[in-house]
């Protein structure tokens, strides 16, 4: 399944629980373990659990490879490893402390806008 369509699936899965400050990050020029960086945030533990669930099921349901994920027990941030595409689901404490918007600073954005 191509990056684009694993992105546009991902997204939808996130804003279908009403997944908050939902970024898109192009990272292809600058790693070739992956092409898109998505990074999304749930307001509970629960919430976040539940928006990493649905991307994985969808993503799956659409015939994607989901090759891991991390974090689920504590649920504070959950990372989805799509192949092409990593999803990160965080607590906003949580993303605000890692800020992993500035650590891929230098990367093109793209608001979730699709």
């Amino acid at each position: 399944m191509d990056t684009e369509t694993l992105t546009r699936i991902a997204v939808a899965a996130l804003e279908d629980i009403k997944g908050k400050e939902i970024t898109v990050l192009d990272v292809r020029h600058i790693t070739s373990l992956f092409d898109r960086l998505i990074i999304a945030s749930g307001e509970s533990s629960r919430q976040v659990k539940a928006l990493a669930d649905n991307v994985v099921e969808k993503l799956k349901a659409a015939g994607a490879t989901i090759i891991g994920t991390e974090g689920e027990r504590a649920a504070e941030w959950i990372l989805v490893d799509a192949g092409d595409v990593v999803i990160h689901v965080m607590h906003p404490a949580v993303r605000a402390h890692y800020n992993l918007e500035e650590l891929w600073g230098t990367v093109e954005r793209e608001r979730a806008a699709a």
